[in-house]
């Protein structure tokens, strides 16, 4: 008889996520099954089959991704970019171990060459088995996978990338350098001219001032730069963002430059379109004032 799993932050049949970056409220998950439970090389790694939510990859503690909602992240986080840009044909990921970033790269037909650079093949490896339906763009010809930390993949990269696309956990842990000005420097410096990157940054409810910290470096090493956000339940406030940056100033981020046809999107895509393309740079009066203070 296999061995019932148990881990200390499931009790009495709920998941119960708490952190230091989201004071004074908690998400909960009511747990089906404990599938899997390790102690990687960088961090806890919690797989669970919830009750709504399909199987749930829980890192330190914190949700990375459910089977019903992590589309809305994938899509935004690497469509936006893409589809931004004229004409990607190397991409690099950085983070997305669960292989979702990957496998939204890869319906963009023009691509050769798509590469994931993630610190912990322990992500990888539970992603394959308990999220295939995410893992499936590492099977993809054009993939090629890089394991070890993405700063210092970056080190001697110039000139290299045409997107760049940064699918990091918050900013504590093994993914606290990938919010520093050094790393969006090497970022910049490997994009080919006129390239974009995209990374994750956070909330606007719970963390204006990291998003207004990033917003200001980013501001100095890139001519053209836009914070959107995407919508996601089992995130915290269940909204997360994405800094968006060109090496292009003419860019126009907020308008998509290469469009699917409405049905071939509409097969490809569950959330991104181009409506929501151009949707996401809209922002609440409160974190538009917000950030206008920073381009003062």
């Amino acid at each position: 008889m296999a061995e019932t799993l148990t881990h200390p932050l499931v009790k009495d049949g709920w998941f119960k996520e708490t952190g230091s970056l989201w004071p004074g409220q908690a998400m909960t998950l009511e747990v089906k099954e404990i599938l899997h439970i390790e102690k990687s090389l960088y961090q806890d790694v919690l797989v669970f089959q919830s009750t709504s939510y399909g199987n749930v990859l829980v890192l330190d503690g914190v949700i990375q991704a459910t089977e019903r909602d992590e589309f809305s992240y994938q899509e935004m986080m690497t469509h936006v970019p893409m589809n931004a840009h004229p004409y990607p044909r190397k991409v690099l990921v950085i983070g997305g171990g669960d292989g979702g970033v990957l496998r939204e790269v890869v319906k963009h037909e023009g691509v050769e060459e798509v590469t994931l650079c993630e610190i912990d093949e322990a992500v990888i490896r539970a992603s394959k088995k308990f999220l295939p339906g995410m893992a499936a763009g590492f099977e993809h010809p054009k993939v090629k996978i890089h394991i070890g930390d993405g700063f210092a993949f970056l080190e001697d990269k110039v000139d290299s990338f045409d997107v760049i696309i940064t699918d990091s956990s918050d900013p504590v842990g093994p993914a606290a350098s990938l919010f520093q000005a050094k790393f969006f420097e090497l970022m910049k410096n490997a994009l080919h001219q006129g390239g974009i990157i995209c990374t994750q940054c956070e909330c606007i409810w719970l963390h204006m001032p990291i998003i207004k910290e990033v917003l200001g470096f980013t501001r100095k090493l890139f001519p053209s730069v836009e914070y959107g956000f995407t919508t996601i339940p089992t995130y915290p406030c269940g909204q997360i963002g994405l800094m968006v940056c060109s090496k292009d100033p003419n860019a126009n981020i907020k308008e998509p430059l290469r469009q699917w046809p409405k049905e071939q999107e509409a097969k490809l895509c569950r959330y991104y379109n181009s409506e929501v393309h151009k949707a996401c740079f809209v922002l609440p009066q409160f974190a538009k004032a917000a950030l206008a203070e920073e381009t003062k």
